[in-house]
């Protein structure tokens, strides 16, 4: 009998905040069904929703057992591809999710650590995206809004099961969303979709992460 071939578990999120799109979701659905290293990406959207989004990650992580759990996240204003490096135990939400949910300083696991950093080689991954010449960045926080409760949710159950590993990117607005802010920042989706397949590659690739400066002085 062959071996199970092994998952890749990629989540994006529906638009909220009055958009019409989530550049999570569009680059995510992209990569559903590739197989990137020997594994298979499983492609799931997620509702921008504390609760809902919760509850839809732990049936698919009980379902596909993946072998990598990587959420990405639209971050509108960040100028980079942003590979997180720590979430933490805290939802504070500025503005009101799309159940119409807005906690304020409560945990995302009551009990659970204060914080997870990434279980991925989020350095390696980064200078893999630099030597194709694409922008990417450590980002040393993922916010307190629904992704961060994802990237946190994500490093809880990874911790949980053996041989998992969890991380999170967020990414900038697409030209379409951009085009509607002055001045904002923007990457095309066919870049958002090859970072994507680089930074999974790598980190099917690479078991333990390089050293690399890759720190922020603010």
């Amino acid at each position: 009998m062959n071996a199970p071939i092994p998952r890749i578990l990629l989540t994006g999120f529906d638009p909220f905040g009055g958009e019409s799109i989530n550049p999570s979701w569009e680059a995510v659905r992209a990569l559903h069904g590739r197989r990137i290293g020997g594994h298979r990406i499983v492609a799931l959207q997620l509702p921008t929703e504390f609760a809902g989004s919760l509850r839809m990650l732990k049936a698919a992580v009980r379902e596909q057992a993946p072998a990598i759990l990587l959420g990405v996240g639209q971050a509108g204003g960040r100028r980079q591809l942003s590979i997180e490096r720590v979430a933490i135990n805290l939802q504070d939400a500025r503005i009101p999710d799309n159940a119409g949910v807005q906690p304020v300083d409560e945990p995302v696991i009551a009990g659970g650590p204060a914080a997870y950093f990434s279980t991925l080689p989020i350095k390696a991954m980064l200078a893999a995206l630099h030597a194709q010449g694409l922008p990417a960045e450590i980002s040393n926080s993922a916010g307190t809004y629904v992704c961060n409760h994802i990237a946190y949710a994500m490093l809880h159950l990874a911790a949980k099961r053996r041989g998992m590993r969890a991380g999170f990117i967020h990414i900038p607005y697409l030209p379409v969303q951009a085009a509607q802010r002055h001045g904002s920042a923007s990457m095309a989706l066919a870049d958002v979709v090859r970072c994507l397949e680089i930074a999974l590659r790598t980190a099917i690739a690479t078991p333990v992460d390089r050293r690399l400066g890759a720190g922020a002085l603010d």
